[in-house]
């Protein structure tokens, strides 16, 4: 067995982004399932921010964090529907320098269980920017639960086999290198 079939698990300095022109921050269940989602798991929560839908909003926001250090994965909730106002995906694309093209894909895979054919309007996208990863989930509860349960919990395992995105992110003060 190779030294990487014995990672342990690692915590992340995880950001959660909530986009909502109607949520306040005791009505967000969709950021505050991430959160208690992300602790559980044993990672540190970095910061939480709810912004209204604002495509240069979310894009400053997210931006400042991929140019942090301390920040090594940020989870959006919201505006990645086909609303007028939904912005997130426009936002955030331009931003990174490779997108995880299957987790959308994968996304909407799972997705189908729980609310059939009207998956394919999930714009849900990830990619990686300055070694953070950035996932943008669709603003309901149950969706953020999907692409938790579903997807992330596994790919912010360091330990998960027989790959994840653990030794993709920069390493911070909390997280040193994992070489």
């Amino acid at each position: 067995m190779s030294h990487k079939a014995d990672a342990a698990f690692v915590p992340l300095n995880i950001a959660v982004l909530t986009v909502s022109d109607t949520r306040s921050q005791a009505t967000d269940t969709s950021g505050q399932m991430l959160i208690d989602r992300l602790t559980v798991a044993g990672h540190n929560l970095a910061e939480r921010v709810l912004l209204k839908d604002d495509l240069y909003k979310i894009r400053a926001q997210v931006a400042t964090w991929i140019a942090e250090d301390q920040v090594q994965v940020v989870l959006i909730t919201g505006g990645t529907g086909f609303t007028g106002r939904d912005s997130t995906p426009e936002a955030v694309s331009c931003l990174l320098d490779k997108q995880v093209e299957g987790f959308g894909e994968l996304f909407r895979q799972i997705s189908v269980a729980d609310i059939g054919t009207s998956t394919i309007q999930s714009r849900a996208l990830a990619g990686l920017a300055n070694g953070t990863l950035v996932c943008c989930l669709p603003g309901s509860t149950n969706a953020c639960r999907t692409g938790w349960d579903g997807i992330l919990a596994e790919q912010l395992d360091a330990s998960h086999r027989p790959c994840n995105f653990v030794p993709h992110l920069k390493a911070s003060a909390a997280c040193p290198s994992r070489d």
